[in-house]
């Protein structure tokens, strides 16, 4: 899901997740019945909630602020070297000092939302594509 305010983007994980949860207090509950000693469990769904509504990540013109569980990384698009995309999990963005920075909630259909923040920093690599549908349709 993804906010655009002015020239600010915020990328969250989708509303959908959130279904997670009632199935999550549907097998704390029957853990519950069957043992006092699961009674700890009561706290999951509520974790798994703060959790899905705590990820994610924000870009503007000064650089990219990626909210992850356990704390918060702030880059300057000076410190962005690119993005690295792996097979399985999230887009890592690469630091000029290699290091990588895991970017919540972005994935790669959102490439062409992180080249207009990052005012062509990133590039998109889905333009070349959309420019080439649209000289072929102006030509017919």
């Amino acid at each position: 899901m993804v906010a655009v305010t002015d020239s600010s983007f915020d990328f969250k994980i989708s509303r959908l997740a959130y279904a997670v949860v009632p199935v999550a207090v549907f097998v704390v509950v029957i853990l519950i019945g069957g043992s006092v000693w699961f009674a700890f469990g009561a706290v999951i769904p509520f974790a798994l909630a703060w959790w899905i509504h705590h990820l994610r990540t924000h870009v503007d013109s000064d650089g990219i602020v990626a909210v992850g569980t356990f704390g918060t990384t702030t880059l300057s698009w000076d410190d962005v070297a690119g993005l690295r995309f792996p097979k399985w999990g999230s887009v890592r963005a690469v630091t000029t000092d290699g290091r990588e920075v895991r970017l919540p909630a972005v994935g790669f259909a959102d490439m062409p939302v992180l080249s207009a923040a990052s005012d062509g920093r990133i590039p998109d690599p889905f333009a070349a594509e959309r420019d080439a549908r649209r000289a072929a349709s102006d030509d017919s």
